[in-house]
């Protein structure tokens, strides 16, 4: 869910500390008020499709042939069409992003188990294992729901950020930069 600069090896030590600190106290901010961060989770998610949306509808325009044209434009209205509805209804959003979450953890979690249960032997119990958590929060997620809602959108967004800064510490711990 972040989006944070790709570790590259002219990325100075000192910058990955301050990333991954900064990162985790952002990280525990929004665990802080999971709720608030849910909403604001999801504008941004509108405030994305919108743009998205709006770049779509103007490369349509350098797309050779109609039927190409055609689509983009439709789909670029949709995002537009999407991200108006997010930002000017972000409870209801919460509530759809919500359940969409759900639906995905489901299915992520039942690929996961089917592929770790083909791939035992090459440690596929990592697959079966990640495959059972996905299953068990996406059911606990959709029981929960509509209440859910409240609280997913922020606490994995939590979550993301604090697991992205232990990434940009332990990838400043793992030496200097190799320019």
């Amino acid at each position: 869910m972040t989006m944070t600069m790709a570790p590259s090896a002219e990325t100075p030590t000192w910058l990955r500390i301050l990333l991954g600190i900064v990162l985790i106290i952002a990280g525990i901010v929004v665990l802080g008020n999971v709720m608030w961060f849910s909403v604001v989770g999801a504008m941004i998610i509108g405030i994305a499709a919108i743009v998205g949306g709006a770049f779509e509808v103007i490369h349509a325009f350098w797309t050779k042939g109609w039927g190409g044209f055609i689509w983009q434009i439709i789909l670029g209205l949709l995002y537009i069409a999407a991200g108006i509805y997010i930002v000017t209804q972000p409870i209801g959003a919460v509530l759809a992003l919500t359940w969409v979450i759900a639906i995905v953890f489901l299915a992520l979690g039942l690929v996961r188990l089917i592929a770790g249960f083909q791939f035992w032997s090459e440690g596929g119990w990592l697959l079966v294992l990640s495959g059972i958590f996905g299953i068990a929060a996406g059911i606990i997620i959709l029981m929960g729901w509509p209440e859910s809602s409240i609280w997913v959108i922020g606490l994995l967004l939590g979550i993301d950020l604090i697991f992205s800064g232990v990434g940009w510490l332990t990838y400043a711990a793992a030496g200097p930069s190799r320019a």
